[in-house]
C-alpha cells in the first residue's frame, strides 16, 4: 500500500487547497487544440462506455427481467427517467473530475469533518460491495448454465475469477474491453432479435415508456429496484476518477471540449443501455405473459432469476440459447466486477489516502460480497440468490443519496468549479429529480416498515422493540440526507485553470494569506 501526501493552506475560515494535479493524471500535453473535434473526441472514448458496463451488470438484468414478467411494460418509464437522471449526473461526474482535477472521493475527504467523512467512505464502501453481489450470483448463474455447476459452487469460483480478467490487462486493456463488450453485445442481439420475433404491441411499450404507474403491491418494490440496478452511487465516484486519465488542457476551452466530448460518448453509451433495457422487459414482459405459455415456462416466469431466464431466448437460439445465454451473463458479471474493482480502489484512496493493488481491492471486496451469496444460495438455492440481487439493489438506491447530494453539491459550487459551476436549470432539474428519488426511498422504506409492523405474528412487545429500534434509523437517515444538502461549503479548491495561471511565487502568496506558519496545515498520512 502507498500512502498520498496532501497539502492545505488555510486562510481564516476558508481553507484553501492548492494541491497540483498529479499522479496519472492528464495535463494536456499530448492534445493539438488544431485537430479536428473528431480526433479529440475520440482520445476522450472509454470513461462513459466503461462506467455504462454496470448499467447491462447481472443486477440490472434481474431487475428488468423481474419487473417485465410481473408488470409488463409498465414500468420501462422508470428505465427511461433512470438513464436520462443518469446521464446527467455522469456528467456532472464527469465534468467534476475535468475542472477539479479530483474524483469525488478526493472532494469529499478534503471538505466534510473527520467523522462525516469516515461515514461516506464506509457507505461507498457498502455500495461497491452491494454492486459486486450481483456480480457474483450473475457469475455463478453463468457457471451453472455452463458447466452444470451448483450455484454455491459457482460462488465460490466467482470468488476469484474476475483476478484472471485483471490479470490479462497487461495484455493490453483495450483488447480486453473490446472482447467483453463484444460478449455483451451478443446478448443484447439476442434480445433484440427475440423482440423482433415475439412482437410486443408498440402502443404498449410506448405508454410504459411514457405514462408513469405503479400497479399492483410489488410495483414500487420493483421500481425502486430498477432505480437501484440503474443508478449506482459507486459509478459516481468511479466516473470523475477515469476522466483524470484523459489529456485534458487547462485552458477553458480544453475543459469545455472535454466535457463536452464526455457527456457526448456517455450520451451514445446509455442510450445504447436504454434499448437493451426496453428490449430486455419488453421480451420477458411479451413471453411471460402469453397466452400459450406452457406449464413449464409459466413456472419459471412466476420466479424468474438469471439462471432460469435463457428460455426467452429459445426462439432465436433454440438448444444453443442457455450456452450463448450464459456466456453472456458471464461476461457481463466480469465486465462490471472489473468496473467495481476500480472504483473500489478510487474510493478507498480518495477517503484514506490508501492505494491498493488491483487483485488485492478485488480480492477484499470479493470475499465480502461472497460470504451473503453463499449463504443464501445454499439456503434458498438458485430462487433465494435471485432474490438477493433484488435486495442488493435496494440498498444501493437508499445508498444513492450519500454519493449524489455531495456531487450536486459539489458541481453546483463556485468554491469547486470556479466559472464552470452548473447553470440554474441544471441545478433546479437535478436536485429535483434527485430529491423524488429519496422521497420514493423514504416512503418505500417507512410504509413497509409500519406495514410490516401492523401485519407481522410477533408479540407485541417484539413488535415495540422492533419499532424503538428502527424508526430512529430512519430519523437518522433523513437527518443525514438533510445535513449533506444544508451544509455550507467551506473548502475553497484552485482549479486547473488556476493552477496553471498562476506561477510558484503566486501559489505561496496565496498559501501565506492567512498568515504565519502556524495556520498553514499539512497532512501526511
Amino acid at each position: 500500500m502507498e500512502h498520498n501526501r496532501e497539502t492545505r493552506a488555510v486562510s481564516g475560515k476558508e481553507e484553501v487547497d492548492i494541491e497540483a494535479v498529479a499522479g496519472l493524471r492528464g495535463d494536456g500535453s499530448g492534445v493539438n487544440s488544431q485537430d479536428p473535434a473528431w480526433k479529440r473526441f475520440l482520445r476522450h472514448i472509454g470513461p462513459g462506455f466503461m462506467v455504462s458496463l454496470a448499467y447491462l451488470d447481472p443486477g440490472n438484468l434481474e431487475t428488468d427481467l423481474q419487473a417485465g414478467a410481473n408488470h409488463r411494460y409498465e414500468l420501462l418509464w422508470v428505465i427511461l427517467i433512470g438513464l436520462v437522471f443518469a446521464l446527467i449526473i455522469q456528467s456532472l461526474s464527469a465534468n467534476l473530475g475535468v475542472v477539479t482535477g479530483r474524483h469525488l472521493a478526493e472532494l469529499c475527504k478534503s471538505e466534510y469533518p473527520v467523522w462525516v467523512k469516515i461515514c461516506l467512505w464506509l457507505l461507498a464502501e457498502v455500495a461497491v460491495i452491494a454492486a459486486d453481489i450481483p456480480e457474483v450470483i450473475g457469475t455463478a448463474f453463468a457457471f451453472n448454465l455452463l458447466f452444470n455447476i451448483p450455484v454455491w459452487i459457482g460462488v465460490l469460483i466467482a470468488g476469484s475469477s474476475t483476478l484472471l480478467l485483471l490479470g490479462l490487462q497487461r495484455y493490453g486493456v483495450r483488447k480486453l474491453e473490446f472482447l467483453v463488450a463484444l460478449l455483451v453485445f451478443v446478448m443484447a442481439a439476442c434480445f433484440f432479435v427475440e423482440m423482433s420475433i415475439v412482437k410486443p404491441p408498440a402502443k404498449e411499450v410506448m405508454k410504459g415508456l411514457f405514462i408513469p404507474r405503479l400497479n399492483g403491491s410489488s410495483a414500487t418494490a420493483d421500481a425502486i429496484a430498477l432505480l437501484g440496478a440503474l443508478v449506482m452511487p459507486h459509478n459516481l465516484f468511479l466516473h470523475s476518477a477515469l476522466v483524470l486519465s484523459r489529456d485534458t488542457p487547462a485552458s477553458v476551452r480544453g475543459m469545455n471540449d472535454a466535457c463536452r466530448f464526455f457527456l457526448f460518448e456517455s450520451g451514445i453509451a446509455l442510450f445504447v443501455a436504454l434499448l437493451v433495457n426496453i428490449a430486455i422487459i419488453s421480451v420477458s414482459g411479451t413471453v411471460c405473459n402469453a397466452g400459450n405459455l406452457s406449464p413449464e415456462d409459466a413456472a419459471k416466469c412466476g420466479d424468474l432469476t438469471l439462471d432460469s431466464s435463457s428460455f426467452l431466448l429459445k426462439n432465436v437460439l433454440g438448444r444453443s440459447s442457455a450456452i450463448v445465454y450464459g456466456v453472456a451473463l458471464l461476461a457481463s458479471g466480469q465486465s462490471s466486477s472489473i468496473t467495481g474493482t476500480y472504483a473500489g480502489q478510487y474510493i478507498m484512496q480518495g477517503f484514506l489516502d490508501i492505494k491498493m493493488k488491483k487483485w488485492v481491492r478485488n480480492l477484499m471486496t470479493r470475499s465480502i460480497a461472497i460470504v451473503p451469496s453463499l449463504v443464501v444460495s445454499i439456503i434458498g438455492g438458485s430462487s433465494g440468490a435471485g432474490r438477493l440481487i433484488i435486495i442488493a439493489s435496494m440498498i444501493l438506491s437508499f445508498e444513492l443519496p450519500f454519493a449524489l447530494i455531495p456531487l450536486l453539491k459539489f458541481s453546483s459550487s463556485r468554491n469547486k468549479m470556479g466559472q464552470c459551476n452548473n447553470s440554474i436549470y441544471i441545478v433546479g432539474f437535478s436536485w429535483t429529480l434527485g430529491f423524488i428519488i429519496i422521497g420514493i426511498n423514504v416512503y418505500f422504506l417507512s410504509s413497509k416498515l409500519i406495514g410490516w409492523i401492523l401485519h407481522n405474528s410477533l408479540p407485541t412487545y417484539a413488535n415495540v422493540l422492533v419499532g424503538v429500534t428502527l424508526f430512529p434509523l430512519m430519523l437518522l437517515y433523513v437527518a443525514a440526507v438533510v445535513y449533506l444538502t444544508f451544509r455550507k461549503d467551506t473548502v475553497k479548491f484552485m482549479s486547473r485553470r488556476e493552477l496553471q495561471d498562476i506561477d510558484d511565487t503566486e501559489k505561496a502568496k496565496v498559501a501565506n494569506e492567512g498568515g504565519s506558519e502556524e495556520d498553514r496545515v499539512v497532512q501526511s498520512n
